[in-house]
């Protein structure tokens, strides 16, 4: 258990029943390469310093830079790539001064609206974004007319950024010809959200695998076992083999993709109803889905290092 409640700082109110991040993360057993990437992670405020968006469906607990960089250098990471969180809205600046003060050690995905202005891209460009995040979660955000995010992947194309797409598994095949559509690389959250209590060779997962294997510029993230873990075990009170029900499901994508595929621990991982994961313990997961050290070479180092830092050698 935390040792205390999270604040939230400003004149928010933390959503009923919120899950406050774990802030007392085991040391993880397994050694990461040198150079490894936390490829999803996000910042929540701090609320007085950058206040929540007015349509936000949840307020969390703070979750500054100086905390996650500070998790980064327990967990052995060398970087950072920081999606932009739903509470923040199309409200880049907690996201951006993240990176801003990571001293070029974490790239960004932002969130922006059709009436972006090309300097407003040029400026997130230059502070490290590479991307941007359409979420179609409707829990979590309201609806973007399709035609309003394929003019900003439109306009993304020049800065060579990439979509991020959030999905629920049974919406991909209303999804499929919109993906298809854009004329960037598109990276996956969470492999779609598989329901890993069906079999990993049924229909459901296995259209997703097909949709991976018919466009080879769709990547897709083996993250997020805490949210798709029906039967666990947690990430808790130092289980190695946590999440066994998700494995199965992760293997498969970096067995079968192992150059598109991205890991990261979604810290401070937002919305979560069951139990809030100990992010040593996640990063233990990392062997299981990917058991041999040139499959963890290109899942924490080299597929993150080509997509947000192509220009810089590794490390």
């Amino acid at each position: 258990m935390n040792a205390a409640a999270k604040p939230v700082t400003g004149p928010f109110e933390k959503t009923k029943g919120w899950l406050d991040w774990f802030d007392r993360p085991s040391k993880p057993r397994f050694s990461l390469p040198p150079g490894s990437v936390d490829a999803h992670c996000h910042v929540f405020g701090p609320g007085a310093e950058f206040p929540f968006a007015p349509e936000r469906k949840y307020t969390p607990c703070d979750a500054s830079k100086a905390q996650l960089f500070g998790l980064r250098d327990h967990l052995g990471f060398a970087r950072n790539v920081v999606v932009q969180a739903t509470c923040h809205g199309a409200d880049n600046s907690a996201m951006v001064d993240a990176l801003r003060a990571s001293g070029g050690k974490a790239r960004g995905v932002a969130t922006v609206r059709r009436e972006v202005s090309d300097a407003e891209l040029k400026r997130l460009h230059q502070a490290g974004v590479r991307g941007v995040r359409f979420n179609f979660v409707k829990r979590l955000v309201d609806f973007t007319p399709k035609d309003e995010l394929i003019e900003i992947a439109g306009r993304i194309v020049e800065h060579d950024w990439h979509v991020v797409v959030y999905f629920e598994a049974a919406d991909l095949p209303e999804l499929i010809d919109f993906f298809t559509a854009l004329p960037t690389t598109v990276v996956v959250d969470h492999m779609g959200r598989p329901d890993v209590a069906k079999p990993v060779d049924g229909p459901e997962f296995s259209r997703f695998l097909k949709f991976m294997d018919d466009y080879e510029n769709v990547w897709c993230k083996a993250t997020c076992p805490e949210r798709l873990s029906v039967s666990g075990p947690p990430a808790l009170n130092g289980e190695q083999h946590a999440y066994r029900d998700v494995v199965p499901f992760a293997r498969k994508v970096v067995e079968e993709f192992p150059d598109r595929v991205l890991w990261g621990t979604d810290w401070p991982h937002p919305n979560l109803k069951g139990h809030m994961p100990d992010d040593g313990l996640l990063v233990d997961f990392i062997p299981e889905i990917a058991d041999a050290p040139d499959l963890q070479e290109q899942l924490l180092v080299d597929n993150p290092m080509r997509l947000y830092w192509p220009d810089e050698k590794r490390g």
